[in-house]
C-alpha cells in the first residue's frame, strides 16, 4: 500500500477505511477522451484517466460527467470496464470556451442531478470533482446526495496570477471566490505535492486536516526506456517522427500556451546561437502540442517568433503525439524541457524520464518533485533564456552526463505509478467515508460530538 501524506509535515500510511463501491468523478470542462495537448485537454485528462482505469481494476465502478462538446458523442460511453463516460448536454455543444462555462453549471450541475435520481439510492458513495467548475457542481451533488466530496484544483488562480507569463490573461475574481468556496466545502483536498498542499493552506486558508498529499502518477508500461541500443531506438524514432537524424534534439511537450512557456526555448537557442554558433546549428527544437487558452489569440505566435530571432530554421513542430509515437518522441531527444510558469506537478516530465530523458525544467510548484535536480535533470531557476541556453551549452555535447541523468531519469520515475496514486486515493475516500457516515451516525442518535462538521 502506498504511503499517504495528510495535511503538511505529517505523513501516515493507509489505514483499512471503507472502500467505495461506486465515484461520481466530475470534470466539467474537459472529457478523458480528448487528445492532451490541445484545446483544454492536457495532464488532468491524463491523470482522469489513469485513476479511473486502476480503480475499476480494484472493483470500483467510476461514472465520469463531462460536458457534451459534440452531436455526435453517445450518451453514455464505456471507457473501459468498471468506467463510464457520461456526456452532460449543458449550453450549446461548441463553442464555448472555458471562461464561458461558468455560465452552464447550473444546466450541468442539473443533468448530473438527474442521472443520479434515475438510480437506486445510494448509487454513488462519493464524489471526486477536478477543476473548480467541476467543485462548484460536486459542492451541491455532495449536498443533495448526502456523499463526501473529494476536490483536485490542478490549478489555482491564485498561484497562476502570482506567477503569470508575459502576454497572459489574469485568471478573474469568479474563479478565485469559485476555488475559495469549494476549497471551504470540500470534504477532503488532494493536492499533487507538498507545494500545491502548502498553496492551498496560506493561500486559501484550507483546513490542513482536510488536505491530503497523493502525488500523481506515470504508465510505466507505455512510459519506458525502448529495449535495445540507445542510440538505434533513437534514431528509429526520429526517423518514425519525420525528425532530423543527426545532431542534438530538445524537445518540448504541451499546451502551446503563455503559461507553458515553449517561448522560453526558442529563445533559448536564439541565445545560444550567439553564445555559440556551431552548438546551435545542431540543435533542433521540437515543440509538440496545439494551442490552448491565451495561446489560441495568436495561434502562430511561435512561428512568427522563430522568424524574428532567426532560428526558424532550428525549429520543427509537430501536432500533439498519439499512441506509441508520444514514447517515441520522448526517445528521440536528447533533453526534454518544461519551462512552464506553474505546474501543478508536471505529467510531462515524468514521462519524459521514464523514458529515460533527461529533463530541463523551471523550478516552480510541483516540477521540483517531479524532477530531481541532478539526478534525473536540471532545474533552472526562472526563465530567462540566457541561463536556458548555458544550460543547454552544457548538457548537449557532455554525453557522458546526459547518459547518467537519463539512467537516474528512468530510476526517478520508478517511484510513481499510478497504482501508488489510487491506493493513496482510496485511503483519502476511506477516511472522507468514514466520517461521513460518523456525522450522519451522530445526528440520527443526537450526539452532539460525533454530529459536528469535519
Amino acid at each position: 500500500m502506498a504511503e499517504l501524506h495528510t495535511g503538511v509535515g505529517r505523513q501516515r500510511g493507509a489505514l483499512p477505511w471503507p472502500r467505495p463501491r461506486r465515484i461520481a468523478t466530475l470534470s466539467v470542462h474537459t472529457s478523458p477522451l480528448h487528445q492532451p495537448g490541445t484545446g483544454d485537454a492536457g495532464g488532468m485528462n491524463v491523470y482522469i484517466l489513469e485513476v479511473a482505469r486502476r480503480l475499476a481494476e480494484a472493483d470500483v465502478e467510476v461514472e465520469i460527467f463531462t460536458r457534451a462538446t459534440s452531436g455526435d458523442l453517445p450518451p453514455v460511453v464505456e471507457m473501459a470496464p468498471g468506467v463510464h463516460v457520461r456526456h452532460v448536454t449543458s449550453g450549446p455543444l461548441e463553442g464555448l470556451t472555458k471562461e464561458e462555462l461558468p455560465g452552464q453549471l447550473c444546466a450541468f450541475t442539473a443533468g448530473v442531478l438527474r442521472a443520479e435520481a434515475a438510480r437506486p439510492p445510494g448509487h454513488y458513495d462519493l464524489i471526486h470533482s477536478h477543476y473548480w467548475l467541476s467543485g462548484q457542481v460536486g459542492w451541491l451533488a455532495k449536498e443533495r446526495w448526502g456523499v463526501p466530496l473529494v476536490h483536485t484544483a490542478h490549478t489555482l488562480a491564485k498561484v497562476k496570477n502570482a506567477q503569470l507569463a508575459a502576454g497572459d490573461r489574469p485568471e478573474p475574481k469568479a474563479r478565485v471566490i469559485g476555488e475559495e468556496q469549494v476549497v471551504a466545502e470540500a470534504n477532503r483536498l488532494i493536492a499533487n505535492t507538498q507545494v500545491e498542499a502548502r498553496d492551498l493552506i496560506d493561500r486559501y486558508d484550507a483546513d490542513p486536516a482536510r488536505v491530503s498529499v497523493v502525488e500523481p502518477g506515470v504508465n510505466l508500461d507505455r512510459f519506458r526506456p525502448a529495449t535495445g541500443d540507445r542510440d538505434a531506438v533513437a534514431l528509429a524514432a526520429r526517423r518514425r517522427l519525420g525528425l532530423p537524424t543527426s545532431g542534438y534534439l530538445v524537445a518540448f511537450v504541451g499546451r502551446i500556451q503563455p503559461l507553458k512557456a515553449p517561448d522560453v526555448l526558442i529563445r533559448a537557442v536564439a541565445a545560444l546561437r550567439e553564445r555559440d554558433p556551431g552548438l546551435a546549428a545542431e540543435v533542433t527544437v521540437v515543440i509538440c502540442g496545439g494551442p490552448s487558452g491565451s495561446g489560441l489569440d495568436r495561434p502562430t505566435a511561435l512561428i512568427e517568433l522563430a522568424n524574428s530571432l532567426g532560428v526558424a530554421d532550428r525549429v520543427r513542430f509537430l501536432p500533439p503525439q498519439t499512441g506509441a509515437d508520444l514514447p517515441a518522441l520522448y526517445r528521440a531527444a536528447d533533453l526534454v524541457a518544461v519551462p512552464s510558469y506553474n505546474e501543478s506537478f508536471g505529467l510531462v516530465a515524468l514521462e519524459a524520464q521514464a523514458c529515460g530523458t533527461p529533463v530541463l525544467a523551471a523550478a516552480v510548484g510541483g516540477l521540483v518533485t517531479a524532477v530531481r535536480d541532478g539526478v534525473s535533470g536540471v532545474l533552472i531557476d526562472g526563465h530567462d533564456p540566457v541561463d536556458w541556453a548555458r544550460t543547454l551549452a552544457r548538457l548537449l555535447p557532455d554525453r557522458l552526463r546526459r547518459v547518467a541523468l537519463g539512467r537516474g531519469a528512468e530510476r526517478h520515475a520508478r517511484n510513481f505509478s499510478w497504482h501508488r496514486t489510487v491506493s493513496g486515493l482510496l485511503a483519502v475516500y476511506g477516511e472522507a467515508i468514514a466520517e461521513q457516515r460518523a456525522r450522519l451516525a451522530g445526528r440520527l442518535s443526537g450526539d452532539p460530538a460525533l454530529s459536528c462538521s469535519w
